[in-house]
């Protein structure tokens, strides 16, 4: 679909006024679905690959519904007046927001994205064995195995693996083939005390199986830990649903095989339930005419919150478990899911280096990405079975929110951040959470022939940094309150494009704006302040040379700019007798300070009740507000140069966003002019 469809008087319902929909234009644009509604300047982008599910509704008098819901939790129902058109969007949505093919995903398409990053920024920020070294991994207990390097021992899993140092090729292999999908236990976080987090899959145990190898396995991870004379085995799911799945040859471990192991059960739900659950809350958050009361019941019901402290108590009952030097093995059925959820938040509540946008980065891509949780599974990136598709990720993202709002001082990266990390692994514009695993990444080449998400946030890290960040306080493991009233609803993602009640500032974003222009003005006083120096010394030497030729007394100096003239007037006086030497202000030096000096705004327009940016287009909740550094307005993202650009009047020389009109008029050319 390369050509632009238009479609002329789209009706687009509002929740709150039914009586007076939006009207406008809808187009069809690959990747986006725009509606543009020229009276009010109302505009809806919608990525195609963020469309999750698109539902015909019933003919009325005004034309054809078509209701549409992202899976960034936007819902509009669009009114098209032929139903001949509607059947045209519906099957063209279809086919696009749910490709048959891998390669069909836009990221694939994508030759540039608007920023001009290099396609190769990003993709070498990370490297597994760099984390496992930060970890100071190997050492005596653990080391590093290549049986796995061609993935042909676990598919599923990580080239490279890390296990207790000793353990035979033959225990590994074994117990491999013990584990469903062959993810035997591996170690995913190393603690200072010596206490580790593994990982794997369920065993392959039925009612009475057992594997000989994979005790030893168990109890060389034992070993590894002269801290503890035992340890835990968590399994994540409620212990009805072990016991289920031994009914069909797996389950779980058995007490009387497995030496100095305490097993805990954590009943955290299947990716059935959380799917269902999810959909309950959103059904809740789009009531047409829904009370306080209809709206909380209706969070309630859905089940969500509680399935978010699910996974938090389990976090912190592994990491209390460490940090009192036991080690943990934590599995669910196949270890991709549950285990990844909780073995990063864990981890994360251990480890202050997973709260910094690089930790952050790092955990994603060793407990997720590495490790195969199912990203085009879950979030439904190409046509399958749709019972696979579950929030795994999203339920992650909000656990990190609520702790976050526990404390606000710990997470070097904000509330924006989060938001930015789900929209754009659900657009498929970045190849970084492309595939179900390391080796379907490695196949599809996405290195080479896509862009990767962090070297989009390493263009964008001032927006993401935390005003309240404060490493120094929290460099000890963080110990949450889980009280079920210590935790909040998500309205900055369920519900931030609910445009029927008017939206307040947030007050970190006010408080990094203010950050941002503190920084701003004390990079400028540097280079004013070095300039002013640079200009006292040239004006000294200057006047003491005019000064000896007239055998004048310099004691009493006084340096005067005068706007009537091109001209710096130093006045004298000795002895009753007045003049003046002039310094002429046509050095160059001079005018290209004064040019320097002018290219850095000294005020910044105010985000409070700024409703509309200066092209007309309004501000609502999902709309980010960003400062041109170098007029001091604010403006949307598409009025912003597509690149940081560094000024002249910032000692430091560092790239600052500006405003499209700031960059051609320091280019030498009207913003128009470049339009056209």
């Amino acid at each position: 679909m390369g050509e632009t469809r238009k479609f002329e008087n789209v009706l687009l319902l509002d929740r709150y006024n039914g009586k007076k929909p939006f009207i406008g234009n809808l187009f069809l644009s690959s990747p986006y679905l725009i509606f543009n509604d020229l009276e009010s300047r109302k505009e809806i982008w919608l990525r195609f690959s963020h469309i999750s599910s698109i539902e015909k509704l019933s003919l009325t008098t005004s034309g054809s519904p078509l209701l549409i819901r992202s899976k960034t939790f936007l819902c509009v129902t669009y009114v098209i007046p032929k139903d001949r058109d509607c059947h045209e969007i519906y099957t063209l949505l279809l086919q696009r927001s749910s490709p048959r093919l891998i390669k069909e995903l836009h990221c694939f398409e994508c030759k540039a994205v608007p920023e001009n990053i290099p396609q190769s920024a990003g993709w070498k920020y990370y490297d597994l064995r760099s984390e496992y070294q930060r970890m100071q991994v190997p050492n005596n207990d653990w080391c590093i195995t290549q049986i796995n390097k061609d993935y042909e021992l676990c598919d599923t899993y990580p080239r490279y693996l890390y296990v207790p140092r000793g353990v035979s090729h033959h225990v590994l292999l074994s117990s491999s083939k013990f584990r469903s999908k062959g993810r035997l236990p591996v170690l995913s976080y190393l603690y200072k005390n010596k206490a580790v987090i593994c990982r794997c899959s369920q065993p392959l145990s039925g009612f009475s199986a057992r594997c000989e190898e994979d005790e030893q396995l168990l109890n060389y991870i034992l070993q590894s830990n002269p801290n503890c004379s035992y340890m835990y085995v968590v399994d994540t799911r409620p212990k009805i649903n072990a016991i289920a799945n031994r009914a069909t040859g797996k389950g779980y471990e058995n007490e009387n095989f497995y030496e100095n192991i305490k097993f805990h059960f954590i009943g955290i739900e299947n990716i059935h339930v959380m799917r269902a659950s999810l959909m309950k809350l959103v059904e809740s958050c789009d009531l047409k005419s829904s009370s306080m009361n209809n709206f909380l019941s209706g969070i309630d019901a859905s089940g969500w919150m509680k399935h978010i402290k699910a996974l938090l108590d389990a976090s912190w009952f592994i990491s209390d478990a460490i940090d009192k030097g036991i080690s943990v093995i934590v599995h669910c059925s196949d270890g991709w899911d549950r285990t990844a959820q909780v073995c990063s938040l864990s981890s994360m509540l251990l480890d202050p280096f997973y709260r910094t946008i690089t930790g952050y980065q790092a955990l994603i891509e060793k407990d997720w990405l590495a490790f195969g949780h199912k990203f085009t599974d879950r979030y439904g990136f190409i046509s399958g079975d749709q019972r696979e598709i579950s929030p795994i990720f999203t339920q992650f993202i909000e656990s990190t929110w609520q702790l976050s709002c526990q404390f606000p001082s710990a997470f070097q990266f904000n509330e924006k951040y989060l938001l930015n990390l789900h929209d754009n692994f659900t657009s498929c514009e970045f190849g970084t959470f492309i595939g179900n695993c390391e080796k379907e990444r490695a196949d599809l080449n996405l290195s080479g022939t896509t862009f990767s998400y962090w070297g989009y946030v390493a263009y964008h890290m001032n927006e993401f940094l935390n005003p309240l960040y404060a490493p120094e306080k929290n460099e000890t493991f963080l110990k949450p309150d889980l009280c079920s009233q210590n935790f909040r609803f998500w309205k900055g993602l369920y519900c931030r494009f609910e445009n029927g009640v008017h939206p307040r500032e947030k007050i970190d974003e006010i408080v990094l704006a203010m950050t941002d222009h503190n920084n701003s003005l004390e990079d400028h006083i540097n280079f004013l302040q070095k300039k002013i120096t640079s200009f006292k010394d040239k004006i000294k030497v200057f006047v003491e040379d005019k000064l000896e030729k007239v055998n004048l007394d310099s004691k009493t100096q006084k340096k005067e700019n005068n706007d009537s003239s091109s001209n710096f007037k130093i006045e004298y006086k000795k002895e009753g007798t007045n003049g003046t030497i002039n310094y002429f202000s046509d050095d160059p030096e001079l005018k290209d300070a004064i040019v320097e000096a002018n290219s850095v705004a000294v005020e910044w327009k105010s985000l409070c009740n700024t409703q509309n940016c200066v092209c007309l287009a309004p501000f609502n909740y999902a709309t980010k507000k960003l400062h041109c550094w170098k007029c001091g307005n604010i403006f949307c993202i598409r009025c912003m140069h597509d690149q940081n650009v560094s000024l002249p009047g910032h000692q430091s020389k560092r790239t600052v966003p500006i405003c499209k009109t700031c960059f051609f008029k320091m280019m030498g050319s009207s913003f128009e002019e470049q339009v056209l």
